[in-house]
């Protein structure tokens, strides 16, 4: 049986470095795991109680919520907006959160990874996106971190796939994060 990863990834921009990495993460995944990178988050409106109610849930919230419903393990791949989490990103862990007592995350690994033109590589709106899981409910490995500065410069001409650096510690976050399936709700 193979374990299923969603990514999700913070950046909307076509050409964002963090899909890069996600697209790296697919193709760099071990055998038996299979990362399923979420297309719709530029359709999810922002949470709104008034619309998480039993026939008013929009159609792209409920897509990310049945994604997230197969899902074994959570891998986010964040950028760095103003010094903090992008709103997007944010969004999806809030409609993911919710019902009240009904996470998607309950009890799944989940890790942050990410890049950004800064000297730190996002670290902070990843530290965030942690913070924001582990309220969530999710099994945050907190130390599976990978955070790659000067993104604009690195990947102006290599894709991360390519950069034999960022591809082995990708590789390795895929690789224990796969590993954790299982192992989270049991510790």
């Amino acid at each position: 049986m193979s374990v299923r990863i969603l990514a999700l990834v913070g950046s909307l921009r076509a050409g964002s470095h963090n899909r890069q990495l996600a697209e790296a993460a697919i193709k760099l995944a071990p055998e038996g795991a299979e990362i399923e990178l979420f297309e719709g988050l530029a359709e999810v409106p922002f949470y709104n109680e008034d619309l998480d109610v039993e026939g008013k849930v929009p159609a792209a919230a409920t897509a990310l919520r049945e994604a997230a419903g197969r899902a074994d393990a959570f891998l986010l791949f964040s950028p760095e907006y103003n010094g903090t989490i992008t709103a997007v990103l944010k969004n999806a862990i809030d409609w993911l959160s919710r019902p009240y007592g009904a996470s998607a995350f309950t009890g799944k690994p989940a890790a942050v990874v990410g890049t950004a033109f800064g000297q730190f590589g996002g670290v902070w709106a990843q530290d965030e996106a942690r913070k924001a899981l582990g309220i969530a409910g999710a099994a945050v490995l907190e130390d599976l971190k990978l955070s790659v500065p000067g993104s604009v410069t690195r990947f102006a001409e290599t894709h991360p796939v390519d950069d034999a650096e960022v591809a082995a510690q990708l590789t390795e976050v895929v690789a224990r994060l796969h590993s954790q399936v299982g192992t989270a709700s049991a510790s």
